[in-house]
């Protein structure tokens, strides 16, 4: 299934959160911190000012982003079965676009 996101929407896939602590504790997944990064599967037209006229979204498919710890809302991907695996966010909720 293609999510295409509508105004200033993104869709990022979260990355996998980190399975074994510094030590080698393996972590079950209920102590798992959720990462605050991800890489954007696709983008919105941008948001729509009061003019009539459309602002373009400032981050591209394929980047990698840094975002905020509660930003936007969580879907299950049918694909991976994994929850919480795509976030459909707002661009203003990304805080930075990571160079790797």
């Amino acid at each position: 299934m293609k999510v295409t996101p509508l105004g200033d929407r993104i869709v990022v896939r979260r990355q996998d959160a980190q399975g074994k602590t510094a030590g080698g504790i393996l972590l079950p997944d209920s102590a798992k911190d959720k990462p605050q990064k991800g890489k954007v599967l696709a983008v919105g037209a941008g948001r729509l000012l009061k003019d009539g006229k459309r602002q373009g979204v400032q981050v591209k498919v394929g980047e990698t982003v840094l975002f905020t710890a509660w930003a936007g809302d969580e879907y299950k991907d049918p694909k991976d079965g994994k929850d919480g695996n795509i976030l459909i966010m707002r661009e203003e909720d990304i805080l930075a676009v990571v160079d790797e």
